[in-house]
C-alpha cells in the first residue's frame, strides 16, 4: 500500500521544496494504545501542516497492522528533526544525535503546526539511557520540550497505575470475598472463625502490601529503565510502612508516586555521571540500584517521612477538639480525611481517631463508615455513567472498585485517583464529605471499627437506612463531579485546530509555493477507490433516521444488509455494541467509525449515512457524529483488512474540505458515493 502520511516537495529527488522556501526535511512517528485510528489521522494532520508551512515530511505509522511508510537510515540521517506523537513506547535508539520531540497522539491530532515549529528548536537525543517511553530525558529542557515533559511524566504515572491495577484488584476482591463468607463483626473489627477464610484475608492483604511498592517501581521503571527499577519498589514500601518513621500510618499511594518520580530521576542523573570505562558495566547492576536505592530509602524516612508522622499527629489532636462542635461540620471533616489519600495517612488518622471512639461514641465512627465505601463505589459508578471517558481496563477495575466498596475497601478508588488525581480526588473529597455530613446529621452509628454496606448488612450499624441514604448521596455526588470534572479537563486539550493551508489528503505532492495562504486543491482519486467493491449506493444513506447510538448502529447494520454480505443483523449489531463497549469509536470532528470482525458477515461491506442533528457518540472533543461510516469484515478470512480500510478513511477524514463536501454533497446516495470514492 502507498505511503499516504509523507509530503514531499516536487522539485528534487531528496525531497526538497521547491521555489527556494525555507523548507527543512522532517520525520515523524505516530502510535496509538489501540493502533487504530488515531495513528493514522495524527500522521495525516502531521504530513498536512508540513507541506502547509513549506517542509518535506515523511510520517511512519506505527498500528495494529504493523509498521507502515518505515523511516530509513538515510532518512533519519538527514532529517533536521523528528516528530515522536505517541501514547505508547517508541524505540528512539535509531535517532540518536537527531533532535526527537515527544508528545502524545492527541498532539499531533490537534496542534500539528506547533510541534513542527517546536522541534526545529527540540533537544537533541543521546542515544539509550534516556529513559522509556520515547522521550530524551526529562531534564532535557529546551523549546517546546513543556508537551513534550508532560507527556512522558503522564506515560510514567500510567505506566505505574497499569501494573498496580492488578493487586488493586486481587487483593481487594480477596478481602472482600474473605468477610463476605467467612468474617463476623466484634466490637474490635473483622474477625474469622474459619482458618481457610482467615488465609484468603491474608494473601488479599499482601496484594495490597505490594501494591504501593508496584506503583512507585513501575513509574521509576518508566523513568530511568531497569537500574530504576529497585530503588523504586524499595522506596515504595518505605512510604507504605510508617513504622520505619515513627508514623502510625503510611504515606500510601501519594507517597509512592512521590518515591517513583524521586527514584527514576535520581537514576536518570546518575547515568549522566562520568565513570572510568571499567566501571561502567557494573553500573547499571550494581552501582547505581545500590546508591538510588538507599538514597531514596533513607531520603524518605529522614525528609518526608518525619513530617508526615508530625502531621499525623496534629491532626488526631485537632479533631479531638472537633468532638464538641456540630455533628454535620465534624462528618465533613472526616469524610473530607477519609476520601483524600485512601489508606494514606490522612485517611487512616480519621479511621483510627473514629476506630479509637466505637465504644464511647460510635456516631464518630458511623461518619467515618458511611464515607469509606464513597470513593470506590462512586468511580465505578462513574464508568458505567460514561463509558466512553474510560479505558477497557478502567471500566473493568470500576466493576471492581463497586464490589470493593460494598466491603467498605476504600483502595479500590486508588488506580482511578492516582492516574488522575486533580479531578479524581476532588471528586472523591466532595463525596465523601457529602456522606460523612448525612450520616452525622441523621446521628448513625457503627459499632465496629470498619466501613461500607456490609457493616449494615451484619448488624453493626444503627440507623441502617439514613446509613444508606448517606452512602447513596456520597457515591452519586462523586460519580457526577468526576465525569463533569473529565469531560470539562479533557476539553481544551482536545479542541482540534483549524487546518491550515493545504487540504490534500494521502500522498501526493506539495505544490510549489506551499507556503501560500491559498489553499492547495485536493489531490484526484484515481479510477479505483480503496473502497470499491466494499460501498455501494446501497450501503449509503444520505439520512440517519436514528436519533442515539445504538438505535444508530442497527439502522446501518441493516444498511449493510441490503449488500447481501450480512448473514445475521443481529450478530453483527450484537459485535459492533460489543466494540463500543472497548471504547467509543467517535473519533471527533463529527465522525463515528463502528465497527466489527465477525462472522455475521460474508465478505467485507462499508457503510455511510449522515445524521442531521448528530449523535453522541462519546468523542473526546465534545461533537456529536455527523459523518458515521460502518466497517464489517468477517471474523476468520478477514485478516487485517477491516485495520486497512478504517486507516485509509481516519487519513481521508483529516481533510476539512473533505468533510464539508460529504456534509454538503446533496440529491442521492449516488452523490456521495462520488466523493467516497476519493477514498485511497
Amino acid at each position: 500500500m502507498a505511503s499516504p502520511a509523507s509530503a514531499a516537495g516536487p522539485a528534487g529527488k531528496d525531497g526538497g521544496v521547491a521555489g527556494g522556501a525555507p523548507g527543512r526535511k522532517l520525520l515523524a512517528v505516530t502510535a496509538c494504545p489501540t493502533g487504530i485510528a488515531h495513528t493514522y489521522m495524527a500522521a495525516e494532520k502531521l504530513a498536512q501542516a508540513a507541506q502547509a508551512l513549506g517542509h518535506a515530511m515523511k510520517v511512519e505509522t506505527q498500528g495494529s497492522i504493523g509498521a507502515e511508510n518505515v523511516l530509513s537510515d538515510r532518512e533519519i540521517a538527514e532529517a533536521d528533526g523528528i516528530i515522536v506523537a505517541a501514547d505508547k513506547d517508541v524505540d528512539l535508539t535509531r535517532f540518536a544525535g537527531k533532535r526527537v520531540l515527544s508528545v502524545g497522539v492527541a498532539e499531533g491530532i490537534h496542534h500539528p503546526e506547533r510541534l513542527i515549529r517546536d522541534v526545529l528548536e527540540a533537544p537533541v537525543h543521546r542515544g539509550p539511557g534516556a529513559g522509556a517511553g520515547g522521550g530524551a530525558g526529562l531534564f532535557g529542557g529546551a523549546g517546546g520540550a513543556g508537551g513534550k515533559e508532560r507527556s512522558s511524566v503522564y506515560k510514567a504515572l500510567m505506566n505505574g497505575v497499569s501494573y498496580m491495577i492488578p493487586f488493586v484488584v486481587v487483593g481487594g476482591l480477596l478481602i472482600a470475598v474473605s468477610l463476605a463468607l467467612g468474617g463476623r463483626t466484634t466490637p474490635q473489627g473483622f474477625v474469622f472463625d474459619s482458618s481457610f477464610w482467615q488465609s484468603v484475608n491474608d494473601i488479599g492483604v499482601i496484594g495490597f502490601t505490594l501494591m504501593i511498592p508496584v506503583l512507585s517501581g513501575y513509574i521509576a521503571y518508566a523513568i530511568g529503565d531497569r537500574p530504576a527499577l529497585v530503588p523504586g519498589m524499595v522506596g515504595g514500601w518505605v512510604a507504605s510502612h510508617g513504622e520505619l518513621y515513627d508514623s502510625k500510618a503510611g504515606a500510601g499511594f501519594i507517597g509512592a508516586i512521590a518515591t517513583g518520580f524521586l527514584a527514576g530521576y535520581l537514576v536518570l542523573w546518575i547515568k549522566k555521571v562520568r565513570v572510568p570505562d571499567f566501571v561502567r558495566p557494573v553500573m547499571p547492576i550494581i552501582v547505581i540500584p545500590v546508591v538510588a536505592t538507599t538514597s531514596v530509602g533513607l531520603f524518605f524516612i529522614y525528609v518526608i517521612g518525619r513530617p508526615i508522622a508530625w502531621v499525623f499527629e496534629h491532626l488526631t489532636s485537632w479533631l479531638g477538639g472537633l468532638t464538641g462542635t456540630s455533628a454535620a461540620l465534624l462528618g465533613v471533616v472526616l469524610g473530607l480525611m477519609i476520601a483524600f489519600d485512601m489508606g494514606g495517612p490522612v485517611n487512616k488518622t480519621a479511621f483510627l481517631f473514629g476506630a479509637g471512639l466505637v465504644s464511647k461514641n460510635p456516631e464518630v465512627m458511623g461518619m467515618c463508615a458511611a464515607a469509606i465505601p464513597v470513593p470506590p463505589l462512586g468511580q465505578g459508578l462513574a464508568t458505567l455513567l460514561r463509558r466512553g471517558l474510560f479505558s477497557a481496563q478502567e471500566r473493568e477495575t470500576g466493576l471492581a472498585a463497586l464490589f470493593m466498596g460494598c466491603f467498605g475497601i476504600t483502595e479500590g478508588a486508588i488506580p482511578f485517583a492516582a492516574a488522575r488525581p486533580a479531578r479524581v480526588i476532588p471528586a472523591n473529597m466532595a463525596g465523601g464529605a457529602v456522606a460523612g455530613a448525612v450520616a452525622g446529621l441523621a446521628g448513625v452509628q457503627d459499632n465496629v471499627p470498619h466501613g461500607g454496606p456490609v457493616v449494615a448488612a451484619l448488624g453493626a450499624v444503627g440507623g441502617v437506612p439514613m446509613f444508606f441514604v448517606a452512602i447513596a448521596i456520597g457515591t452519586v455526588v462523586t460519580a457526577l463531579l468526576t465525569v463533569t470534572l473529565m469531560t470539562v479537563g479533557r476539553g481544551p486539550s482536545v479542541v482540534p485546530a483549524p487546518a491550515v493551508g493545504a487540504t490534500a489528503a494521502g500522498s501526493g505532492a506539495v505544490p510549489a509555493g506551499s507556503a501560500s495562504a491559498t489553499p492547495a486543491p485536493a489531490v484526484p482519486a484515481p479510477a479505483e477507490s480503496a473502497l470499491s467493491g466494499h460501498l455501494t449506493a446501497r450501503t449509503v444513506r444520505p439520512r440517519l433516521a436514528a436519533r442515539e447510538k445504538e438505535a444508530a448502529i442497527r439502522e446501518m447494520a441493516g444498511l449493510l444488509a441490503a449488500s447481501g454480505a450480512v448473514t445475521d443483523v443481529d450478530g453483527l449489531v450484537a459485535a459492533a455494541l460489543a466494540r463500543e463497549e472497548l471504547g467509543t469509536t467517535g473519533l471527533g470532528e463529527e465522525i463515528a467509525i463502528p465497527h466489527a470482525k465477525t462472522d455475521a458477515v460474508s465478505a467485507p461491506v462499508v457503510g455511510f449515512a449522515r445524521s442531521g442533528e448528530g449523535i453522541e457518540w462519546g468523542a473526546l472533543d465534545g461533537t456529536y457524529a455527523r459523518l458515521i461510516f460502518m466497517i464489517a469484515v468477517p471474523g476468520a478470512a478477514a485478516g487485517d483488512e477491516h485495520l486497512r480500510i478504517l486507516a485509509m478513511l481516519s487519513r481521508k477524514l483529516m481533510d476539512p474540505d473533505f468533510r464539508e463536501r460529504l456534509l454538503s454533497a446533496e440529491g442521492e446516495a449516488d452523490a456521495l458515493v462520488r466523493v467516497l470514492q476519493e477514498v485511497q
